[in-house]
């Protein structure tokens, strides 16, 4: 279903992408040092969810939109902008916050899906993405083969599993270390306030770099 030797450099492309530091992995960094090794790695699902739909919207054809219609690409962007200020502002609002069971995932689950959904949320609202699919994904499929769609679809479900391995164990590594420094009352209360530095620079480079 895909050309071979394309999907060969398509694995290696797409490795030296997801090791690179980018907004999601700080993202992921981020959640970890606020809720520890749970929210991390749930973030980095959420990420992960995210990122297969979008590649299934590029087999689709529907990120094709935001190169015809420019202002759904600013709309979006100033969404995901505002949505990571808000996470900002939560942010610096508990840096003086206890790091409880409930931050690290273990009272009943709420604080898993508070980070999967963000995570998830942070990644739909990013319309760099989708242009990203749109020109990243088509250099590796083949016309010539037919199926394009489930060509695409194949290499949207390898980047994505490829991006959750690497971004899981970032996040995994960045609560473990959390976790320890959160002993200290006052390492708790800078490490809120790093994540939400964190958010705020997200937002302030979606708004202000160019496509």
């Amino acid at each position: 279903m895909v050309d071979t030797s394309l999907y060969a450099a398509f694995l290696v492309a797409a490795f030296v992408l997801c090791v690179t530091p980018g907004p999601d992995m700080m993202f992921i960094v981020a959640m970890g040092g606020r809720g520890g090794p749970a929210a991390g790695v749930t973030a980095a699902c959420g990420v992960a969810c995210a990122m297969f739909v979008h590649s299934v919207a590029a087999a689709l054809g529907l990120s094709a939109l935001f190169l015809t219609l420019p202002v759904l690409y600013h709309v979006l962007r100033w969404a995901g902008a505002a949505y990571l200020l808000y996470l900002a502002v939560k942010a610096f609002r508990e840096r003086a916050a206890a790091f409880t069971a409930e931050d690290q995932g273990q009272g009943g689950g709420v604080g898993r899906r508070r980070a999967f959904l963000q995570g998830a949320l942070t990644n739909l609202l990013n319309p760099k993405v989708i242009l990203f699919d749109v020109a990243f994904l088509p250099q590796f499929v083949n016309p010539e083969l037919g199926h394009v769609g489930e060509q695409f679809l194949a290499l949207g479900c390898t980047i994505t599993v490829m991006g959750l391995m690497v971004d899981g164990s970032i996040g995994l590594l960045s609560g473990k270390l959390a976790a320890l420094l959160r002993r200290s009352r006052r390492v708790a209360r800078g490490l809120n306030i790093f994540s939400g530095t964190v958010f705020t620079g997200l937002a302030v480079r979606l708004v202000a770099s160019p496509k």
